[in-house]
């Protein structure tokens, strides 16, 4: 097995762990089973320590992605290390398709799921809802299945921060593969989305607005329509139509971005926000993401806009999400539908760091979540009172692993941390 110690993605975080490769899953039982620390390293696309560890990191992209289609079911079942647009172009080739994708379609599916990733409409859940079984290598080295219609507490097995064992194989629900048109309005007043904000996220299967949160207007909205769910036309609630692609980031070609213009593709090549044949960028950013209620998102949203003056000079740009509730226990949206408050920062992290408590601070009335792969700074105590089935996460990972195995210095100061 190979063994390497790397950086993540963005580079903002070198994993203090050497990293191994293994082939097999025999081999990361053993791996696992002579361990006193070790965790799964997925496509290292967390900007924080969620993914390190004291002892050894698993790397699963040296597995199989022996991706298995049960069209009967209605299932496929792929290797957890098998990035999400691999799956994706499989499944499209075979004439099936995932309920949604995330901005980017090069992370990997467990690592997704186990950090609650998500995309983006008032219907669709995040990737994780579609996970209907699990293969787990426990800390004694055994491969453990578990399934959502007869395993107790798969609810809590699911985003499960790596903190339960190492996920080898993930089973998803699917569905007949469907057409995407992608839709770019530019400019929409802040009154208008304000005032609109249910109309506007809901006009469609997916929404993204796209902002810095200065001046009067929403940069950009990006409309992903299913099945004629959205009538496109030249102007969306006071912002007008693009008339060619564009980047997220103003003054940054689209070649990079999903085919926009209205032109219809298959959901493989519309719901993520970048081609996976392209890198979206060099990495060189941060990421901070905060979820609140969706009866709480305008009241958030004015909150953000109130602090412009800090946020906007840091930032390149924020996304602004909706995702449909849940019932798993450490997922941004269990119990309540939310919205996303995504922000992509420069990388300045010190001063992104810094401005991170007055955030929370300013969304703390609003009961915020964090996306656990992102840079946040709330610990345990302040995360536990918001939600529900904390506790009972905490004694599901007791049970699994009553050794601490799997955890690590971020979990202790985010989960276990009393």
């Amino acid at each position: 097995m190979n063994q390497t110690s790397e950086h993540n993605w963005a580079g903002n975080y070198r994993y203090t762990a050497p990293i191994v490769h293994p082939s097999n899953v025999e081999q990361v039982q053993l791996l696992v089973a002579g361990a006193t620390g070790v965790r799964a390293l997925g496509s290292r696309h967390s900007f924080n320590a969620i993914a390190d560890s004291a002892g050894t990191l698993v790397a699963l992209d040296g597995l199989d992605d022996n991706i298995v289609i049960d069209s009967a079911a209605l299932t496929v079942a792929v290797s957890a290390g098998t990035t999400y647009g691999t799956l994706a172009v499989e499944l499209q080739r075979r004439g099936f398709a995932l309920h949604n994708l995330a901005s980017l379609p090069h992370i990997s599916v467990a690592g997704a799921i186990a950090t609650g990733t998500h995309g983006s409409g008032d219907r669709n859940g995040s990737l994780a809802t579609a996970v209907s079984a699990l293969e787990i290598v426990t800390g004694s080295g055994e491969l453990l299945r578990v399934d959502r219609d007869s395993t107790p507490d798969f609810a809590g097995m699911v985003v499960a921060l790596g903190a339960l064992g190492i996920v080898t194989r993930v089973t998803l629900d699917i569905e007949p593969s469907f057409a995407v048109q992608q839709f770019v309005y530019e400019n929409l007043p802040w009154s208008a989305v304000l005032q609109n904000f249910d109309a506007v996220t809901g006009s469609a299967y997916s929404v993204s607005l796209f902002t810095n949160w200065h001046g009067d207007t929403v940069d950009q909205a990006w409309v992903k329509s299913r099945d004629g769910d959205f009538s496109a036309g030249a102007a969306f609630f006071g912002g007008s139509a693009a008339t060619a692609g564009r980047h997220p980031l103003p003054g940054i070609s689209a070649i990079n971005c999903t085919e926009q213009l209205g032109v219809a593709g298959a959901w493989s090549e519309r719901l993520a926000h970048f081609r996976l044949a392209l890198t979206p960028s060099n990495g060189d950013e941060l990421q901070s993401e905060y979820h609140v209620p969706r009866e709480h998102a305008v009241a958030a949203i004015e909150a953000m806009r109130a602090l412009s003056l800090r946020i906007t000079p840091l930032v390149l740009v924020s996304e602004i999400r909706s995702i449909a509730a849940d019932d798993l226990w450490l997922s941004s949206t269990y119990g309540r539908a939310g919205v996303a408050l995504h922000f992509t920062w420069k990388p300045e992290q010190a001063a992104v760091e810094a401005l991170l408590p007055v955030i929370e601070a300013a969304l703390a009335p609003f009961l915020v979540r964090p996306h656990w792969g992102k840079l946040f700074q709330a610990d345990a105590a302040a995360l536990a009172p918001v939600y529900p089935r904390f506790d009972d996460f905490r004694a599901l990972a007791d049970r699994f692993d009553p050794t601490g195995k799997f955890r690590n210095a971020f979990l202790e100061r985010t989960v276990f941390g009393r």
